[in-house]
């Protein structure tokens, strides 16, 4: 039986680490001020992104993350997301994979939640 997948979650703006892996951006937006250059991705993934609707009522508040992780969640089982997660899981197959994001708090993004999924 694999073992579970490495996922790692990462800022954009922080320098590459050595065991990143595969690095992915799964903003739906491209981080504001960082050229393709220095971001230094395999993939922009922006098809898993959440919805423009969903990312604006969200807004990163901390209070409402336990509702984003559902909403997106449920998002994630549409056809377009659906196809995009399942890209993410063959890429975590094939070794360690990094969703990047330029949020300021990882760990309440939609990266968090993809990497949960991706993990279990």
């Amino acid at each position: 039986m694999a073992g579970k997948a490495t996922v790692r979650v990462r800022r954009v703006y922080e320098s590459p680490a050595r065991g990143d892996g595969a690095r992915v951006l799964v903003d739906r937006l491209w981080p504001r001020g960082l050229s393709k250059d220095k971001a230094h991705l395999d993939e922009w993934c922006k098809g898993v992104a959440p919805s423009t609707e969903l990312r604006k009522w969200y807004g990163h508040d901390p209070e409402l993350f336990e509702e984003f992780n559902r909403r997106y969640r449920a998002e994630l089982q549409d056809s377009e997301h659906a196809d995009a997660l399942a890209h993410l899981r063959d890429l975590a197959k094939g070794g360690t994979l990094t969703l990047v994001t330029a949020t300021r708090h990882p760990e309440i993004s939609q990266a968090e939640v993809l990497a949960a999924l991706l993990r279990s």
